[in-house]
């Protein structure tokens, strides 16, 4: 029994003791902005534009269609994908798109929801277009008879026709 006290008297001394020591202070907080960055809000611009456009895959192809009920080709769907995902009007043709006055992206500096442009009827004339989704993909309403599909830039097909690109988010 003594031995006991003698225990518990120990034990409650060194809780006092570790009470005394170094006093407990309050945790360092720094003040956190509650306005998005620039990076932080075209970063979550993008991924809306991917996440509408990605949901849109396996839908018909139709030409002069801008719905996915009526189905789409490759300028309507930019521009569905881009009025619904951030609010934003674009032009309707493949032509106005790539002569918006945003700025022209190299191959190596895409990111996601970069407008691609290809000619797909020989030359240099754009025809076609679609919208880059990282990883060397873009979604695109591609023939007719088709759907709504991903492909890689490097397809040999793809790669031949590539014109360039715009980077209509910041």
């Amino acid at each position: 029994m003594v031995r006991r006290l003698q225990l518990a008297c120990l034990l409650f001394g060194g809780l006092l003791l570790g009470c005394q020591s170094t006093p407990v202070t309050a945790p360092q907080t720094t003040a956190v902005s509650s306005k998005p960055t620039v990076s932080t809000r075209a970063s979550h611009l993008r991924g809306e534009v991917l996440l509408q456009a990605l949901g849109l895959v396996g839908t018909p192809y139709r030409y002069g269609g801008n719905t996915p009920g009526g189905g789409f080709d490759c300028s309507g769907l930019i521009g569905y994908v881009f009025r619904q995902a951030v609010g934003i009007s674009l032009p309707r043709t493949t032509g106005g798109l790539m002569s918006m006055s945003v700025p022209r992206v190299k191959r190596s500096a895409l990111e996601v929801g970069d407008l691609v442009f290809f000619a797909t009827n020989g030359g240099k004339k754009v025809s076609h277009a679609g919208i880059y989704s990282g990883d060397g993909r873009f979604v695109h309403a591609p023939s007719s008879g088709g759907t709504v599909r991903m492909d890689y830039l490097s397809d040999r097909y793809w790669s031949k026709r590539y014109l360039g690109a715009n980077r209509v988010l910041p």
